[in-house]
């Protein structure tokens, strides 16, 4: 308490300028930009509190993303931060629930399943805010991968080739070369039944390839895997050859330990998951959440995500702190798919599909 009175003090004694030099987030802003800054702190302290959750970013993670956003915002410690790590189909259940009762536990919240949102925006449960940082999201909006003053994705990931580099001397580049070098019951994709990340990775799939190409696959006898980490597992025993459903974080957790695992983002296109980000409508602590999305989409909110989460950046000209795991999105070639149009009607089309398929 006594250190807010003082920076007020400060403030007001000294100006905007002077209280905008100790605040990383007001570094070459105008004049005018600080004021407005100044006054969305301000009203964030006095909601004294954030809680977020997300589907992706794990604890020690957010440890430090909320150790940036104090410094980044010149918060006090006391400043709450409250984070909560849920699932994608969990995720989505508890807020469709809070959102009906019309009371929500969370400011923001972070989505892996780019449909829901849509769906949930085209409803009215997000919070309109037009964050500074948009303007450097212009191209993933054109793409069609978040809607301009609602939301957007705070990194993407995706559900990709990945192998052991001891084990496998693979130099392929794409879908195709993958499917060739399969050995019969000696690797994995992805259990479209059973993970939403998974289904909306074949939907994807289904725009550049036809169903003969999937039933090759099957002839081969894959495993099912809907959990990245046990992919990884697989291919870093050996036990698997590859793993077409494999995650960018695991790659990296895993060689941070010393293993050589490698990723493929395939020359001929591959899904990438837009995890969306958003205030809800009913936030408790709307202004406290706006400076969460500011952060989280800025320059060095992105650099972390990407450093500690192997994300994408949706940054226009971001330059990614682990190019071999998490490129710069410019550099991708990323299938287009019209997240906006699509619905559980069609996610239950491209489930069947694939059951008919692999587990006829």
């Amino acid at each position: 308490m006594l250190k807010s009175i003082i920076a007020a003090i400060v403030v007001l004694t000294l100006g905007p300028s002077a209280w905008a030099a100790d605040i990383p987030a007001a570094a070459g802003l105008s004049p005018s930009a600080q004021n407005a800054l100044q006054e969305l702190i301000g009203a964030a302290e006095k909601e004294g509190t954030l809680n977020y959750a997300d589907t992706i970013i794990q604890p020690t993670t957010s440890n430090d993303l909320v150790a940036a956003f104090r410094t980044y915002y010149g918060l006090p410690d006391s400043f709450r931060v409250n984070f909560t790590l849920l699932g994608s189909a969990a995720m989505v259940t508890r807020l469709e629930q809070e959102i009906s009762a019309g009371k929500v536990s969370f400011d923001v919240a972070a989505v892996a399943s780019p449909i829901w949102a849509f769906d949930a925006n085209r409803q009215g449960d997000f919070l309109e805010y037009h964050s500074p940082q948009y303007a450097a999201y212009g191209a993933a909006f054109a793409a069609g991968l978040g809607v301009d003053g609602f939301f957007i994705f705070n990194g993407g990931y995706s559900q990709i080739p990945i192998w052991n580099s001891e084990v496998f001397d693979f130099k392929g580049k794409s879908y195709q070369d993958i499917a060739a070098a399969a050995e019969p019951g000696r690797f994995s994709i992805g259990d479209a039944a059973h993970s939403e990340s998974q289904l909306t990775t074949y939907l994807g799939l289904r725009q550049i390839f036809d169903i003969p190409f999937f039933k090759g696959l099957a002839a081969k006898k894959p495993t099912f895997i809907y959990r990245s980490e046990l992919s990884a597992q697989r291919v870093l025993t050996g036990q698997d050859m590859i793993a077409m459903g494999g995650g960018a974080a695991r790659v990296m957790q895993a060689n941070k330990k010393g293993a050589k695992l490698k990723v493929l983002y395939p020359s001929d296109g591959f899904t990438l998951l837009p995890q969306s980000t958003f205030i809800l409508k009913a936030a408790a602590h709307p202004n406290a959440a706006k400076l969460w999305i500011d952060f989280i989409l800025s320059e060095q909110g992105q650099v972390l995500l990407a450093r500690e989460e192997a994300l994408i950046s949706g940054r226009t000209g971001f330059k990614s702190p682990v190019p071999d795991i998490a490129p710069d999105l410019g550099s991708l070639k990323i299938i287009n798919v019209d997240w906006k149009s699509m619905n559980a009607a069609t996610l239950t089309k491209y489930r069947e599909e694939w059951e008919s398929i692999f587990t006829p």
